[in-house]
């Protein structure tokens, strides 16, 4: 009578505790991200975040997603990355708008060639295209494929497009590629390995800058403390090896970028000497 009792005790709290590691699974990966957006929207200063951070993550969730297609995962990791893109792509449009209210003269860099009434753009000069980009022009997307300027857009929708090509082409080939297990398997590492690459745009930007100023410093925390427990459950449950080692490769990363943030504030530098960026003061 009293193991019943105790048993309908528990598997309420039990149901409870799975509902409440869902719900964590789900929204903790953003978390990180709202003091860094409450700081650049206070500030009105994106100069410390580096944007790469938000097409790295795009990138791995968007493969994480694909992957589902192949082999179904847990549902909280899908609407983990579904949660993830959506916030990723909030941080490109506060960045972009606070980026260009920020500079004077700006020159129009479009993800795709387009006309436009409100400014003026010259045609750009004739060149031979290679077959990736006739097709796209023949798609009605001529795309601007100028590395210099690439992910420095001046509208959020040029990133949007970005996002979406880039979406279109990874789930064709995915398409295709579904029925084979290599293939399935190759891109749940892309996936992993992708995330686990998060922390460096941003370990190069405090290094361009020798400094870590506008970077929010809770953030970092916040992936430090997040990316050992990942680390460590996937440890203790025997996950595949590739999940393991990638884990332990966010955590150096993360520790890299906290040491970043003692040594510039207690022994500052002289920023690196490098070409100014045409459209954009910072190079990242």
């Amino acid at each position: 009578m009293e193991a019943g009792g105790l048993e309908w005790l528990l598997v309420p709290m039990q149901q409870l505790v799975s509902w409440g590691a869902a719900g964590a699974m789900v929204f903790g990966g953003v978390v990180p991200y709202i003091p860094q957006y409450r700081d650049i929207r206070r500030t009105q200063n994106a100069e410390g975040f580096s944007t790469y951070v938000c097409l790295v993550l795009l990138v791995a969730n968007i493969l994480r997603i694909l992957f589902w297609f192949g082999r179904r995962f847990e549902s909280p990791l899908l609407w983990q990355s579904i949660i993830m893109i959506i916030t990723m792509l909030l941080m490109l449009k506060l960045c972009t708008e606070v980026r260009v209210s920020n500079e004077l003269n700006i020159k129009r860099r479009s993800f795709a060639a387009a006309d436009s009434k409100d400014e003026e753009i010259k045609a750009p000069p004739k060149r031979s295209y290679l077959g990736t980009e006739l097709l796209l022009c023949s798609l009605g997307l001529c795309l601007d494929f100028d590395l210099n300027y690439f992910w420095h857009w001046s509208k959020f929708t040029d990133y949007v497009q970005c996002v979406l090509t880039f979406t279109g082409v990874t789930g064709y080939i995915t398409y295709l590629w579904l029925d084979s297990s290599l293939f399935v398997e190759t891109l749940g590492f892309l996936a992993v390995f992708t995330e686990a690459m998060l922390g460096v745009p941003q370990l190069y930007r405090n290094y361009q800058n020798r400094s870590t100023e506008g970077m929010s410093v809770k953030m970092v925390l916040m992936w430090t403390s997040g990316d050992t427990f990942k680390t460590v459950y996937f440890i203790l449950n025997q996950a595949p090896f590739q999940f393991s080692i990638c884990g332990l490769l966010q955590v150096f990363v993360d520790i890299a970028i906290l040491l970043q943030v003692y040594l510039y504030g207690y022994y500052p530098q002289k920023p690196a000497s490098h070409t100014a960026h045409p459209a954009s003061t910072k190079a990242l």
